[in-house]
């Protein structure tokens, strides 16, 4: 299993090195040592308690939809032209960016700090791994 350092996991999960430690010491997470004799907890048991802690916002929509990547979040930057629009959304600490029509924004009425929700197909995601690892 992938093991992260105490600075790493913090980062992946918006909180303190001192919340990691505290969680190691209550038990929360798991942790040993690396061959460097640094502390490191197990990259599966900080995958579990970071979907065990998401707190997602709940989708205003009310709309049933097959989609699970759903990213609600506010409006925080609109550019728009006469035929394009580039809108930013930050979902959580996370920012997405999509390019649509500029009749599309207007006809979503989307206006920056307005509510909206960012629906990702998971056939056009990416994924990527750290440099260096095979």
């Amino acid at each position: 299993m992938p093991q992260i350092r105490i600075k790493d996991a913090a980062a992946f999960l918006s909180v303190s090195d001192d919340t990691v430690r505290r969680w190691i010491d209550n038990g929360v997470l798991p942790s040993s040592k690396d061959a460097s004799s640094r502390t490191v907890v197990d990259g599966l048991a900080l995958a579990q308690l970071a979907r065990k802690n998401a707190v997602l916002p709940e989708d205003p929509s009310g709309i049933g939809r097959s989609a699970r990547n759903r990213f609600v979040g506010l409006v925080t930057d609109i550019v728009m032209d006469t035929v394009m629009a580039q809108v930013e959304i930050q979902c959580g600490p996370h920012r997405v960016v999509s390019l649509m029509s500029s009749e599309a924004v207007r006809e979503l009425g989307l206006e920056l700090g307005s509510v909206a929700i960012a629906v990702v197909k998971a056939t056009t995601v990416i994924v990527e791994t750290p440099q260096g690892r095979v």
